[in-house]
């Protein structure tokens, strides 16, 4: 047996951003570039390590909104065209840099980059990348979890609490129906925990949640071991703290690896740095935007960026791969030393900074990976399921409430420029069980059940904590503040319309299509 475990666990989300209402649209690009710089490389390695045969485990949260996103033919035939587009400016770059060896070069990858994607993408799997994820976990290298349906703070929704089961039980339903097997883990949105969660997940059949680590370390009773070994509380579910010096070396830009001046600069892209009308054709809405294309690296704090070389950058992976382990085999073994259990550093992130964000972060989890299966004495990867399958005995205890947002509770969601939100939502959810009891008992006219079944949908969308989060940071603002009003506005007008017996079947065709998440959404959770 290992003297510790470490469990990385990644949490891919993003918001629900389809408009198949507009030819092209910007925020879809979200999706997209996720999609290219961060999930089909972490499918591209760990096919590759599998193939190799190179043991490692870890653990997935695929929320269900991603998800829906990643089944929607819709967007599955958008962003293979995304990809051709990608390939032909690949191309022009290439003719374009011919004089510059090093930027041809440069141009050449990304060209490879984009005709692997897609090969990945709609050659491996056939437009259907969850069926990668899926295929993980029946392998036992992954083991997949996953969050509430619209990633709504759960914590702020509980003054409702038919809110929070919608929440929960969408989801788990939306995952279960398309991987074909039950999550027993839970990402709580934003980390987002208040006291009574635990007996809804409980009731959900969940096995285990994560939490800040401040939420662990000020429990109700005092935990032995901090952060290093899960806290079971009274319903039975165990809750996993975060270890903020693991993850901090990994996601800081200013204290961890992915500042190093070796690596790729996020924020210098071919959008923005060339000329409107060469770059115009492959921008959605004719605005700038990111391409993808970037050829800088981080170089240091000022405006002058050198050019980016991929074999630096990757032998830099390997160096930082490294020392991670080295600090966590020795931080093992002195937790080891201390307790009288197997101690288990948990890692999480957002599966975003690996790829998108840290353009080099797919390749250094690689490394580590591969570093970390020839030595499994003293360091062993592991799942959360498989850590309390061999260590099943904790103790118990209630956790205090928390987030991981900024200073550790709410602010980052609730604060002057977001106070708006969340009176509208609780008028909407109460609205919603008025109209679910009325229509509770008897037989409910098809197109009435349709309609409070979208209801429910445009209620979880409205909930979705990424809203107030961009506003907050004040990136998208106005796109984040028009989803809200959207999704109000339109749960508004439908119940209005069951209410007066008076609903417009074409208005309420076009907005199932336009806001069609979750096919088996049921009204019948708000009784």
């Amino acid at each position: 047996m290992p003297k510790g475990y470490l469990a990385f666990v990644l949490h891919a989300h993003l918001p629900f951003v389809r408009h198949p209402e507009h030819d092209t649209f910007l925020e879809e690009r979200w999706f997209f570039e996720a999609m290219t710089e961060t999930y089909i490389p972490l499918v591209k390695f760990f096919d590759r390590l599998i193939i190799e045969n190179v043991p490692f485990r870890l653990t997935i949260s695929v929320s269900p909104s991603l998800l829906a996103m990643m089944e929607d033919q819709v967007l599955q035939e958008r962003y293979a065209e995304h990809l051709t587009r990608l390939i032909e400016l690949s191309e022009k770059e290439i003719e374009r840099t011919r004089n510059d060896p090093h930027l041809n070069y440069l141009a050449g990858m990304y060209r490879g980059l984009f005709e692997e994607a897609r090969q990945i993408f709609v050659g491996q799997y056939g437009g259907r990348l969850s069926s990668a994820f899926k295929r993980f976990h029946e392998h036992g290298v992954v083991e997949l979890i996953t969050t509430s349906a619209t990633h709504g703070l759960l914590p702020l929704l509980s003054p409702h609490p038919k809110a929070v089961t919608a929440q929960l039980a969408t989801g788990l339903d939306y995952f279960g129906r398309v991987f074909g097997f039950d999550a027993r883990g839970m990402w709580l949105p934003e980390c987002g925990y208040c006291r009574g969660l635990e007996e809804d997940l409980r009731d959900k059949e969940i096995r285990y949640f994560l939490l800040e680590s401040h939420g662990i370390e000020h429990a109700g009773t005092t935990p032995f071991y901090g952060v290093y070994a899960p806290l079971y509380t009274p319903s039975g579910v165990a809750a996993f703290g975060r270890d903020r010096g693991s993850t901090k070396q990994v996601w800081s830009a200013r204290e961890g690896f992915p500042g190093d001046p070796a690596y790729r600069e996020f924020y210098r892209d071919i959008g923005h740095d060339l000329d409107f009308n060469y770059i115009r054709p492959y921008l959605a809405g004719h605005m700038r935007a990111d391409t993808g294309i970037k050829y800088h690296r981080i170089t240091g704090p000022t405006p002058w960026k050198e050019l980016y070389h991929p074999d630096a950058a990757r032998e830099r992976a390997a160096q930082h791969a490294g020392d991670f382990l080295h600090k966590r085999i020795t931080h093992i073994e002195y937790l080891n030393s201390m307790m009288e259990t197997a101690p288990v550093v948990v890692a999480p992130f957002d599966a975003e900074l690996f790829g998108h964000w840290w353009f080099e972060g797919p390749q250094w989890l690689d490394f580590l990976i591969r570093k970390a299966a020839f030595d499994q004495s003293a360091l062993e990867l592991i799942t959360l399921s498989g850590y309390l399958d061999r260590h099943p005995v904790h103790q118990v205890g209630v956790p205090c409430c928390a987030t991981w947002g900024h200073k550790g509770y709410f602010e980052a969601w609730l604060n002057g420029k977001t106070d708006w939100i969340y009176p509208q939502l609780y008028e909407c959810c109460r609205r919603m069980e008025s109209l679910a009891g009325r229509y509770g008992i008897g037989r409910v006219p098809y197109i009435t059940v349709r309609a409070l079944n979208q209801c429910v949908r445009e209620l979880l969308l409205a909930q979705s904590s990424d809203w107030p989060f961009i506003i907050n940071n004040g990136t998208s603002e106005g796109y984040a503040v028009r989803r809200i009003k959207d999704h109000v506005a339109r749960f508004r007008y439908l119940a209005d319309s069951i209410e007066k017996k008076s609903i417009d079947e074409e208005y309420l065709s076009a907005i199932e299509e336009i806001d069609n998440i979750f096919p088996n959404a049921d009204y019948r959770l708000f009784r």
